[in-house]
């Protein structure tokens, strides 16, 4: 096997910047860039644009100028994902790189979908291609952590995001309009949206991507009893988190933002079911009655301040 090297470092770099381009359109698919090199020399490069349309492999090959179609195999390609080994709304990327005859294939990362898990790794090697397996490993699952937790969880990537005052108390009217952007921002990043009844009939809210350019998250309410809900959202009746999360993976949901309420957050924190979580503190007083959850077993990772209100980003340890 091939040692890894800087060079395979600089190369999978660029698969990185490339598959990051397909944050938005992407999903529910991973994102995937793809870099081909000939003696030093980029001669393609591609990411995954858009869900059902050309994988990075694909659109990496068809970069390649015609004269410089004879390289690719003297050429190695450098792939941040697996190649797929399977038939879905595209053709195996295994087929294609072993038909352009490559000399060798850098993946970052093994992918978890249950139609691959190594099997595009070994359709590779056993047709003849070398095969280098890890490099940036850790920046390349970070990347699709939420496609890696669906398919290794089996869960959707669960995000929690609550707004509360300065002494402490959740209230619907804290956010401020850029604030309230970023919370747009994330509902359309997520496919899903989640609040408990009682939110939902106290504030009655639309749950949209009204502030943001980007499609609408699915709207859930979980409530233990029967709910007669508006067109538009769908009933969660479950008596726990693990249920709920069971449910909403059964029906393909990757990716998962809670907004509400208190005790409904509360519930994904003390079952240790959250992936992410975005506390905005604003700076009013409340003396409220609602107190915000407590965030536990969480390690703090980005802190901004936006025209007065702290955003604080945490992660799960």
């Amino acid at each position: 096997m091939k040692e890894l090297s800087i060079t395979d470092e600089i190369y999978m770099r660029r698969c990185l910047q490339l598959a990051a381009n397909g944050q938005k359109n992407a999903q529910p698919n991973p994102m995937v860039g793809a870099v081909i090199v000939h003696h030093g020399r980029i001669i393609g490069e591609g990411y995954h644009v858009r869900c059902g349309e050309g994988h990075a492999e694909v659109n990496a090959c068809a970069s390649v100028r015609p004269e410089d179609e004879k390289y690719l195999q003297e050429s190695t390609i450098y792939v941040s994902l697996e190649p797929c080994s399977h038939y879905g709304k595209t053709p195996p990327c295994a087929d294609l790189l072993i038909s352009k005859h490559f000399k060798h294939c850098v993946i970052g990362c093994q992918d978890p979908f249950a139609k691959v898990q190594g099997r595009g790794i070994q359709k590779l090697r056993d047709a003849g291609i070398e095969v280098t397996v890890g490099v940036l490993e850790n920046e390349c699952k970070a990347l699709n952590k939420r496609f890696m937790t669906f398919h290794g969880k089996h869960r959707p990537f669960v995000t929690l995001k609550w707004a509360q005052s300065a002494d402490g108390f959740i209230d619907g009217h804290i956010s401020n309009v850029y604030t309230q952007m970023h919370c747009h921002k994330l509902r359309a990043e997520h496919q899903a949206i989640l609040v408990g009844r009682k939110t939902f009939e106290i504030d009655y809210p639309s749950l949209n991507t009204r502030e943001w350019i980007g499609n609408s998250p699915r709207r859930y309410v979980v409530s233990s009893q029967l709910l007669t809900l508006p067109e538009g959202y769908h009933l969660i009746q479950s008596t726990g988190v693990d249920n709920m999360l069971h449910q909403l993976y059964e029906e393909g949901i990757q990716t998962l933002l809670v907004e509400g309420g208190a005790q409904l957050h509360q519930s994904f924190i003390d079952s240790g079911l959250w992936d992410e979580c975005y506390v905005e503190t604003g700076t009013q007083i409340l003396h409220g009655k609602v107190k915000a959850p407590t965030l536990s077993d969480a390690q703090q990772e980005e802190v901004h301040t936006i025209f007065g209100h702290q955003l604080v980003k945490y992660a799960k340890n």
